[in-house]
């Protein structure tokens, strides 16, 4: 008989059924025993009679394929349960390191990574990453719904896009090279290529040595870059649009996530934006806080998102027109010291990093000696901007950081799979 998904069921009642998954939880009474299956789309109670099958060695995380008849009955899972008539023990499990069948992992972060295949089984934890999905699939769907590209940018590369420090290195045959930071100089190059539009999602790999709960050394980067921009108040409109329609997907497609309405943020009216020198300004004068420096500290972050709730009623803001020497050599100046650049900030946290980019040769040119980068260092970057390159601009959103404020997480590792950090490289 073929498998039967448990959401699925109800169109069998009263139908001999065949189900598959893990004996999510058991309980042996004199005469019969109350067996609950999980497979990926949820939980069933099953009932078996003890004087027909043989219960007696079956214990938690078994993987099992039942046979039975589904009959209407109330139950804290299901209008319905299964009736057993055979039970296949299709592998055994052994004695759990961790407990994952109650609501909450009762166990630390790095115990809960350390048994990353089992801590996922707990429903809390797997309901992430059904968030994380329904974000990627709305900035995928959104974006080509408006004729943008995907594209798949190298992950080894010659040189770092911003010009740091802050790159792994590889050995790559007789030359050296590195992880990408960013897909930032090939977003670009296929704007110029002809396509205008265009999207990735992928990894990417930052060297920094910081170990802190909002922080990964590799993570998934959700970029875009659109040509014949304005301005970066046109990638500031299509962010705010793009972030509703992500919001609305997720309200529809994890609606079975108990409160999920009450955790992810709305956007009620227009994202407010704030200048940064605005913001170095509200700083002092509303928290007293007079120690920036060319750019926001996490605290600041914590404080102007404080202020924007507080006056605008938004989760988020936009923070715009960071310093020059703040902002990587491609993006577009705005005077002497400022930038056509922009943040998107998220219940205290940065989750998008965006602007509009240089798209003249010889002020580009100009940008990276201002940096005290070496335009030859560059050739085959700068080489896109002799031939017609258009005016241009994008964005950067971190999924996994994006995943943590949406579901308000206590650390973003919980939102990676199987993270890398400074001091992890298993599972």
């Amino acid at each position: 008989m073929n498998r039967t998904m448990i959401n699925k069921l109800n169109n069998y009642i009263n139908k001999k059924v065949t189900v598959k998954g893990w004996i999510h939880r058991i309980r042996k009474l004199k005469s019969i025993t109350f067996i609950v299956v999980r497979d990926r789309t949820g939980l069933l109670q099953c009932v078996a009679d003890n004087k027909k099958i043989d219960c007696e060695n079956m214990k938690c995380e078994d993987v099992v394929s039942i046979e039975g008849l589904l009959v209407k009955s109330r139950n804290d899972l299901n209008p319905f349960e299964l009736q057993i008539e055979s039970v296949e023990i299709l592998n055994t499990s052994e004695v759990l390191p961790i407990e994952i069948n109650k609501e909450n992992l009762d166990v630390n972060l790095d115990t809960m990574l350390n048994n990353r295949m089992l801590s996922l089984r707990n429903k809390k934890e797997a309901d992430i990453f059904k968030v994380q999905n329904a974000i990627v699939d709305g900035f995928r769907k959104f974006l080509k719904e408006r004729e943008f590209t995907e594209i798949f940018s190298p992950k080894i590369i010659k040189e770092g896009v911003e010009g740091g420090t802050e790159l792994f290195e590889v050995k790559y045959f007789e030359n050296k090279a590195y992880l990408a930071q960013s897909p930032q100089f090939y977003k670009q190059m296929m704007v110029g290529a002809g396509f205008e539009r265009v999207f990735e999602v992928a990894q990417v790999y930052r060297a920094e040595e910081h170990n802190t709960n909002r922080h990964l050394n590799e993570y998934v980067s959700m970029d875009l870059e659109m040509g014949f921009i304005d301005n970066e108040y046109d990638l500031m409109k299509l962010e705010e649009e793009m972030i509703k329609f992500i919001i609305d997907k997720i309200k529809d497609e994890c609606s079975s996530i108990e409160g999920i309405e009450n955790i992810i943020p709305e956007i009620k009216y227009e994202i407010p934006k704030i200048e940064f020198n605005d913001v170095i300004s509200i700083m002092a004068k509303e928290y007293n806080k007079t120690d920036l420096e060319g750019d926001l500290d996490p605290d600041a972050e914590k404080l102007i998102c404080k202020y924007a709730e507080e006056k605008y009623n938004s989760e988020f803001v936009f923070v715009t027109n960071y310093p020059r020497n703040k902002r990587p050599m491609y993006t577009m100046m705005k005077g002497e010291n400022g930038t056509h650049s922009f943040d998107l900030l998220c219940r205290g946290t940065e989750i998008t990093t965006g602007g509009q980019r240089i798209h003249n040769y010889n002020m580009l040119v100009e940008n990276m000696k201002y940096k005290n980068l070496n335009p030859d260092n560059y050739k085959s970057y700068l080489e896109n901007f002799r031939y017609g390159m258009i005016p241009h601009g994008g964005l950067a959103i971190g999924l996994e950081r994006i995943t943590c404020k949406f579901l308000k997480l206590d650390n973003v590792r919980r939102a990676s799979f199987v993270p890398r950090d400074r001091t992890r490289l298993v599972p």
